[in-house]
């Protein structure tokens, strides 16, 4: 099966994916912050690079897109029907490279939770953003 787009527009598409500053990792921020949270983002030295680490915590939290990170059973992750066989182990690859950071992570005293970007959908919302508080603390 071929692209439904030419290369030059399928390439433009692509990179128009933002890897940082997402909506959700915005909610998620504007949140935290509002509830007293104090925080630093996208910090290198930790495995994995954190979307936000809560320091005083000893907390990282990773936004993950349920499409870029294979989230299972989630209606969000579908797997494309062009190039079916490269997205798999592109989705594969960064599944593994998750749990392994999440593992190296724990094994360096760090509590990690995961948010899941379906769990940031109007309808989860807010039970996602309350019960992070009790994630956290």
């Amino acid at each position: 099966m071929t692209d439904v787009h030419d290369s030059a527009t399928r390439s433009y598409n692509m990179s128009r994916i933002k890897g940082k500053n997402t909506k959700p990792e915005m909610l998620v921020r504007k949140f935290l912050f509002a509830n007293g949270f104090r925080y630093r983002l996208n910090v290198k030295d930790l495995p994995g690079k954190p979307d936000i680490v809560l320091p005083k915590y000893k907390t990282v939290i990773f936004i993950n897109g349920c499409f870029w990170h294979g989230h299972k059973g989630c209606r969000y992750f579908v797997l494309p029907k062009t190039r079916a066989e490269w997205w798999l182990q592109k989705i594969t690859d960064t599944q593994i490279r998750d749990h392994l950071d999440e593992h190296e992570l724990e094994n360096l005293g760090w509590k990690v939770i995961v948010v899941w970007e379906c769990q940031l959908k109007k309808t989860n919302l807010s039970a996602t953003l309350s019960s992070l508080i009790s994630k956290i603390c």
